[in-house]
């Protein structure tokens, strides 16, 4: 199976995540947005990655300025769900 097939496959069970966390109302609201952020970065490193190969006949992790723009996308999504369960936590800890 190649890498390709395997990563359009991985999108399945986390949409379903996705739909879960969202469906139980219980996930803070700043670390949900995050976890839809990661989409995002998906979104952004397909045509980036296609963009690599196409305008420099390289991989995308071999073009800096593209790879770093496309992982800005999952450093936020990083910072936003750290930041919506520390939220939680600290609201918790008030209570």
């Amino acid at each position: 199976m190649s890498k390709e097939t395997l990563f359009a496959f991985s999108l399945f069970p986390y949409l379903g995540f996705l739909w879960f966390l969202t469906k139980s109302g219980q996930t803070p609201k700043l670390a949900l947005i995050g976890f839809y952020v990661l989409l995002v970065f998906v979104a952004v490193t397909i045509p980036a990655g296609i963009y690599a190969q196409q305008a420099y006949g390289e991989e995308l992790a071999n073009v800096d300025w593209l790879h770093g723009s496309a992982e800005f996308f999952l450093t936020l999504s990083n910072v936003l769900v750290v930041l919506g369960f520390r939220q939680a936590v600290q609201a918790l800890k008030r209570e």
